[in-house]
């Protein structure tokens, strides 16, 4: 491929590339395909790229096993803060290389999402209201112990690992005219939009943030690190009320705008994907495609991409959300 030309930022198109053909096969290549049904729904060419079929369920791997590989051998002991996707990508990554993780969830934590991050080797405590809580205990407890403090959103590797998502979108379809990525601490649009911008500049790049949940889209719009007070919604893989400065600082020139859904309209998504695909997604793994819904009448006509990127629901969830009558 030859590159659009494009500022050097602090994601690099060639570690980008590099992820793509390192990083553990079971997080790559994973399905993209239109949806017909969906296309006629909503009266545009929506294609699906699904990154929920593999160990954790959701992109996290891509990242965390980038970003694990390149660590340097002073980085023994990680601690992380995490909602859950990201801890189980992280502890996928430290206990294929023998390493111990300790991970901060908050005390409402998916439960569903906590036990498999212990099932994958982390030690997991809950701490604090919220992830933005748990993220200070993590904090703390790095400093204090030495450990090294690894932050979803601030390590370019984890972007990076993300950006292969868009590697495989500009090899394996044709050009977009959107592309709608849910947003949360920032790491998977800077990946994806790095890759897309240098390869496919026609392509609008669209953050998607939940309603409750809005601190980067007011960060982005002013340019500036923004915070809420808290966060309401039921994404919890997006409910973030603190940005990282480093997320905002890689987004500023990639990310052309953002939307904001509720979480009526995640659920609508949800259901949409469970029905005509017959695939389980969380609300915040849906968060493009129900920007879709909600602004259908901008994208109709268009040619629109969105990623899958979290399928670890609870039974109680499905049935709340999926399958009661």
């Amino acid at each position: 491929m030859t590159a659009a030309p494009y500022s050097e930022p602090r994601l690099s198109l060639h570690r980008i590339e590099q992820a793509a053909h390192s990083i553990d096969p079971v997080f790559l290549d994973t399905p993209q395909f239109l949806s017909e049904p969906l296309a006629a729904q909503l009266s545009m060419e929506l294609f699906l790229k699904v990154e929920i079929i593999n160990p954790i369920r959701s992109f996290k791997g891509r990242g965390t096993d980038f970003l694990v590989s390149r660590l340097p051998p002073d980085c023994p002991n990680l601690v992380c803060a995490s909602a859950g996707n990201f801890g189980q990508g992280l502890a996928y990554a430290a206990r294929k290389r023998r390493l111990p993780l300790v991970v901060f969830a908050a005390e409402t934590a998916n439960l569903l999402k906590v036990e498999a991050m212990r099932q994958f080797g982390a030690d997991v405590r809950l701490f604090g209201r919220d992830f933005d809580a748990a993220k200070e205990h993590a904090r703390t407890f790095a400093q204090e112990t030495g450990a090294c403090f690894i932050e979803d959103g601030r390590e370019p590797a984890i972007s990076e690992g993300a950006g292969t998502i868009g590697f495989e979108l500009c090899r394996r379809a044709p050009t977009f005219d959107y592309l709608l990525v849910p947003l949360g601490n920032g790491a998977l649009l800077a990946g994806i939009g790095r890759w897309m911008k240098a390869y496919s500049p026609p392509t609008r790049i669209i953050g998607v943030c939940a309603g409750g949940a809005p601190a980067m889209a007011l960060s982005l719009g002013e340019r500036k690190l923004l915070s809420t007070e808290s966060v309401t919604t039921i994404a919890d893989g997006i409910a973030v009320r603190m940005p990282v400065a480093e997320a905002l600082r890689d987004l500023e020139d990639i990310a052309d705008e953002v939307l904001l859904v509720d979480d009526s309209a995640l659920i609508e998504a949800m259901q949409l994907v469970f029905h005509h695909h017959g695939l389980v997604v969380e609300p915040a793994g849906v968060a493009g495609l129900a920007a879709a819904i909600v602004h259908n009448a901008r994208f109709r006509g268009a040619r629109v991409a969105t990623p899958l990127c979290g399928g670890n629901l609870t039974p109680q969830q499905i049935r709340t959300w999926l399958t009661a009558s």
